[in-house]
């Protein structure tokens, strides 16, 4: 029973230890990204339609995409990936995604990148080492609003639907080419050394209580097709 009780404790310690290892700037990334989880599922006729956000599997969000280009450019964004279960939805997992361009272009820019995975097949293919969005994983922009989901029946058999937010308002964008993986060091300091995100999903492990506001805001009953809860 000592010996029980001895590994119970240190358990829940190394637990303890493993949550409270959070960067500043994973802390960051956490809240960032439930605010703008906040935001589409509040936003009336143009946020993200809510029979396609029951459908989704998995939702990935990016807050501050970092754009910039000079001749070369690019784009770089880490964010949290939650997916949906019989019990809710699933301690948030890091993630991060490149995307590389070429040719005349100078400026910079940052939004918000939002990513319904809506199956099993796309949600197995997010867990993998890397994936290539629109060659490995078919994806589509979501449609945005109230009648939007209907007019486009067609986008439904993509893997991943994807957003942007800019200046409070989301769109439908293409991200075709951005490869995105899970982030290793972020993960292992959230869950313990050598945890991966597959583990993490699959096995139910329990949500860091600095995460815990993320998948309270996806479980969250605010309609965005209509503004009121």
């Amino acid at each position: 029973m000592k010996t029980v009780c001895f590994f119970t404790v240190a358990s829940v310690l190394w637990s303890a230890a493993a949550f409270a290892d959070l960067s500043t700037s994973e802390l960051e990334r956490v809240q960032k990204a439930t605010e703008v989880v906040a935001a589409l599922r509040e936003a009336p006729d143009r946020g993200i339609p809510e029979d396609l956000w029951g459908k989704a599997e998995c939702v990935i969000v990016m807050p501050s995409v970092k754009k910039a280009a000079f001749g070369v450019g690019g784009e770089f964004g880490k964010g949290v990936m939650s997916c949906r279960q019989a019990s809710g939805w699933t301690a948030p997992v890091f993630m991060e995604m490149a995307k590389g361009s070429f040719g005349l272009q100078i400026g910079a820019q940052a939004t918000d990148l939002v990513l319904l995975v809506m199956n099993r097949q796309g949600v197995n293919r997010m867990l993998d080492d890397h994936v290539t969005l629109g060659t490995d994983a078919s994806v589509a922009a979501g449609p945005v609003g109230r009648t939007g989901a209907a007019a486009t029946d067609h986008k439904f058999t993509a893997e991943v639907l994807s957003y942007s937010r800019s200046k409070g308002l989301f769109a439908g964008i293409d991200v075709s080419g951005g490869v995105l993986r899970p982030d290793k060091d972020s993960n292992e300091h959230a869950y313990g050394t050598g945890t991966t995100a597959k583990a993490v999903v699959s096995t139910g492990a329990a949500t860091p209580a600095q995460m815990q506001a993320f998948t309270t805001s996806l479980a969250s009953s605010t309609r965005a097709t209509t503004g009121r809860r």
